[in-house]
């Protein structure tokens, strides 16, 4: 039984690097994306060392009625949750379809759009930037002493965007207006403002930020934006010297075992291997393309450049893999942080008057909160102060838009009041076992192979 396992073992760090590496070609099969081809001996993301199986529980029965209730009343196709208790894994599953048309069910090695998590991702990033001594949080962003002095941004409209420093575009604090609508759904519209042709890449839709007007002084007012994301995201390339998501992904994820996370892409034919379908209300209008061909499509697929939107709202990666990324940027000690307990302090203090750094919500109770909503996804992530930490993601996007995260958040904590006890165990030991995830699925010490993972390991 136990060679079984080894084999088994082996085979899904060969197959997931397979995945990796083919998740990052293009459409003309091209290797090379922007996180680069995945290093041929890296080590599988636990979303492949872990599925449905283990965590099919007498415990969570009624938790799991309560989720399947949600997703029936809002029409949810498929979703992905993990739950985290004081830095162990307790429970990670998938529901419904990631591909109802292929006939694919949601599993934990499913990844998803995470839609506004991403910005605590950047936020990380920027932190980290500024813990090595290479940028400060008031340093300016624009202008003759910005960090982005290059010639493409030097075109200023409003004088007022040389003011604009790091730590007002980390809490939204930029000035930047959304009332003709979001500049990152709306590329084709910014190509015209600045007399190119569409699609826009990165640095001219950061050009736009210098060429459009403020509504406020920067640090006056809070105005919730996408684009100063976007900047930050060239922030990053700027100081670090390297693209964004090479950057995110050798200096934040691989430290703390994060493989399988990514800044996903546009259409259907080039998710990733691993990565759902997205669904939209079935009264959703179709958009103009972000690619300027003047094509109406689902806003889903086409409303937006990924790749562009990145910082702010693009990057794709399963429940398991957050929970890992979170472990190392809260105070538990039990597994290492990636930020020192200084910096984490400083991104989620309480102050009614700004938003925190990265996340939505931090409440002086302690809980801190960050959600997120695109055409075809919604997301949230919930730390708790009695040290419960969780992730619900979605394939498809609810009417009720940027509000459904708070029935997200209600459903949960209705849900996990189901659960009497959770199981006494940490998912995350599956990485540590160098033959074979082997021992008792709910002693907490390691985990067994399942008889769906035996019958496939067998000649």
């Amino acid at each position: 039984m136990k060679a079984i396992r080894r084999l088994y073992f082996a085979l899904c760090l060969v197959l997931t690097t397979v995945t990796l590496q083919r998740g990052c070609r293009d459409g003309a099969g091209n290797t090379g994306c922007a996180a680069d081809t995945a290093e041929t001996s890296a080590p599988a993301g636990i979303n492949h060392l872990l599925d449905n199986s283990h965590s099919a529980l007498r415990e969570t029965e009624g938790f799991e009625r309560t989720v399947r209730e949600f997703m029936e009343r809002w029409e949810i196709t498929g979703a992905s949750i993990a739950v985290m208790k004081d830095g162990r894994l307790l429970y990670t599953k998938g529901f419904g379809w990631a591909d109802k048309e292929a006939g694919v069910p949601t599993d934990v090695r499913h990844i998803f759009r995470i839609a506004s998590l991403s910005k605590l991702i950047t936020a990380t990033g920027i932190m980290k930037l500024r813990e090595e001594g290479r940028l400060s949080l008031e340093a300016r962003v624009f202008g003759p002493e910005g960090i982005l002095d290059d010639s493409l941004f030097r075109d200023i409209r409003d004088r007022r965007i040389e003011k604009i420093t790091v730590e007002h575009l980390l809490r939204h604090q930029g000035g930047y207006s959304i009332r003709a609508g979001d500049p990152l759904f709306h590329s084709a519209s910014v190509a015209r403002q600045l007399g190119i042709e569409a699609p826009v890449d990165l640095d001219q839709m950061v050009r736009y930020a210098t060429r459009t007007r403020l509504r406020y002084a920067p640090g006056e007012s809070n105005i919730y934006s996408n684009l100063g994301y976007v900047v930050l995201s060239k922030v990053i390339e700027k100081v670090s010297g390297m693209p964004y998501e090479r950057y995110i992904r050798d200096s934040i994820l691989a430290p703390v075992g994060c493989r399988d996370m990514h800044v996903g892409r546009s259409s259907y034919e080039e998710r990733f291997p691993n990565e759902v379908r997205y669904y939209e209300p079935a009264d959703s209008e179709p958009v103009e393309s972000y690619d300027g061909s003047g094509r109406l499509v689902r806003r889903c697929y086409g409303g937006c450049d990924m790749q562009v939107l990145g910082g702010a709202g693009g990057w794709v990666a399963s429940p398991s893999e957050l929970m890992k990324f979170i472990t190392a940027i809260d105070p538990d000690d039990s597994k290492p942080d990636i930020l020192k307990p200084a910096t984490i302090a400083y991104m989620t203090a309480t102050d009614k008057g700004r938003y925190p750094i990265g996340w939505m919500q931090t409440t002086e109770s302690d809980d801190w909160s960050r959600t997120g909503s695109l055409s075809g996804s919604s997301a949230m992530l919930k730390r708790q102060h009695d040290g419960y930490t969780w992730v619900f993601v979605t394939n498809t996007s609810s009417w009720s838009g940027s509000r459904f995260p708070k029935k997200i958040s209600a459903m949960m904590a209705q849900a996990m009041s189901k659960v009497k006890n959770w199981p006494d165990r940490d998912l995350f030991v599956v990485e540590n076992s160098p033959g074979s995830p082997t021992g008792s699925a709910l002693s907490g010490d390691s985990l067994p192979a399942t008889p769906a993972q035996e019958e496939a390991a067998r000649p």
